[in-house]
């Protein structure tokens, strides 16, 4: 599967993702005004994401469908989270299901049964979310993180493992020294590397990927050179204050190894004073284009 974003990367001269992290919050005052169940909400939200998909899905290769922001609506949240993957991987774009789960190994396999592979059921075998990519988190270990490899190689998935993480606090944990002279989130790195040694593509990546924050270049640097087969996930850019130049770092020489997202800077760009006049599905197809642009600026050109 990331042969296949990078493919469309590389198409599209674009390495973002849109991050469908959609609070009913960000909707527009019109489509939040006299609802008032979890039902209706999750329907809004759903019919936002639609309109948002609809507008972009030509000019970007991927989204990020961050699961928080359904769960909170309850039973109908998840709909509007299973109607969101459905709808994208219809519109062609590759979706990436933002849940970091993990746990002991047993039930680490009911997660990426959910996720990415299939369910048995009195031996039919079904799907629940048919995401493309899903973030996990690995610092329990490789009994917790075993089950998404096999799946990812049964069922052409792929999965981000968390390494560096884009908020601020995460140094304190991620950057404590190891007696070996390590970082800790470099550890991680050098286990997410040997976790996704057997599933090198054709475009030299793995498809055991990293989730490094675009906050910390100096940390990004240091892993794109320890990981040259590990495409990173790059969380950050625009409203947590990464940019462009900061971000670079994560990519090799050909202009690829990671993509990019951006949420609410671009599902909430209808608010930014540059895209006055635009309705929300507009004003993210115009912010993804800026995006596009500014990455461009300064990764380079993008070739397989």
């Amino acid at each position: 599967m990331i042969d296949k974003l990078i493919e469309k990367i590389v198409d599209l001269q674009n390495p973002t993702c849109v991050g469908l992290d959609t609070s009913f919050s960000y909707l527009p005052e019109d489509m939040r005004n006299g609802i008032s169940s979890f039902d209706d909400a999750a329907e809004a939200i759903a019919e936002f994401n639609m309109n948002v998909i609809d507008k972009v899905c030509d000019v970007v290769p991927s989204v990020k469908v961050q699961i928080a922001y359904y769960e909170m609506y309850g039973h109908a949240g998840l709909q509007a989270f299973e109607y969101t993957v459905n709808y994208a991987k219809g519109r062609g774009l590759i979706v990436i299901a933002d849940c970091k789960r993990n746990d002991i190994g047993s039930t680490a396999g009911c997660y990426s049964s959910a996720y990415l592979g299939k369910t048995d059921v009195n031996g039919k075998l079904l799907r629940a979310f048919a995401a493309d990519m899903l973030t996990v988190n690995g610092y329990l270990g490789y009994d917790g993180i075993k089950p998404f490899v096999n799946d990812i190689k049964a069922y052409d998935k792929s999965i981000f493992a968390l390494v560096k993480t884009s908020n601020p606090s995460s140094g304190e944990f991620q950057n404590l020294k190891l007696d070996n002279g390590q970082y800790v989130y470099e550890k991680m790195g050098e286990l997410v590397s040997e976790w996704g040694k057997d599933s090198i593509g054709m475009y030299g990546y793995s498809e055991v990927g990293a989730v490094v924050g675009a906050t910390h270049p100096e940390e990004a640097e240091r892993l794109r050179a320890q990981l040259p087969h590990t495409f990173f996930l790059i969380p950050g850019y625009g409203a947590q204050g990464g940019s462009a130049e900061m971000l670079k770092v994560c990519f090799d020489k050909n202009g690829l190894g990671g993509v990019v997202n951006s949420s609410r800077g671009i599902i909430c760009a209808y608010r930014d004073q540059r895209y006055s006049g635009m309705n929300y599905a507009e004003a993210a197809r115009a912010a993804c284009i800026d995006m596009q642009q500014d990455l461009v600026s300064a990764i380079g050109k993008m070739k397989i």
